[in-house]
């Protein structure tokens, strides 16, 4: 008997967000795959960023300083860092979306150059190809 694959998973920013804010909105293979210790959680830079410009421009409440929120968010789980290297930087460019918002490009990047599986609910990212993903639907 061959055993299971660990999976190693890039949140997007509103997963990670929603496992620690509302879980209820995560389906119940992608709360599994999160809670399970056979698999790696990562998380990029970019997410951070992205989750403070969501405090700045009030489409995410907290209480406290968005700094040390999102401090407290890092400590919940042991996250793996997925640095913005120039290798992400470079693929970026060339990742095919139906947009081009910078924040997508860098996470489909980042799955691409370390080889992660995004965790996602965006249709944009899901309709695309080129990374692996795992549809929170």
């Amino acid at each position: 008997m061959g055993s299971i694959a660990k999976l190693k998973l890039l949140l997007d920013t509103h997963i990670w967000i929603w496992s620690l804010f509302a879980p209820d909105k995560l389906t119940g293979t992608v709360a599994g795959h999160l809670e399970s210790p056979d698999n790696e959680l990562w998380l990029s830079p970019i997410s951070i960023w992205e989750t403070l410009l969501l405090v700045e421009r009030g489409r995410l409440k907290v209480r406290g300083q968005p700094a040390s929120v999102v401090n407290d968010m890092l400590k919940t789980g042991p996250f793996r860092e997925a640095p913005v290297t120039h290798a992400v930087a470079m693929h970026s460019r060339r990742v095919q979306l139906p947009h081009d918002d910078p924040a997508d490009r860098f996470l489909a990047a980042t799955a691409v150059v370390y080889e992660l599986t995004l965790v996602t609910a965006d249709d944009r990212m899901l309709n695309s190809s080129g990374w692996s993903v795992l549809p929170n639907r």
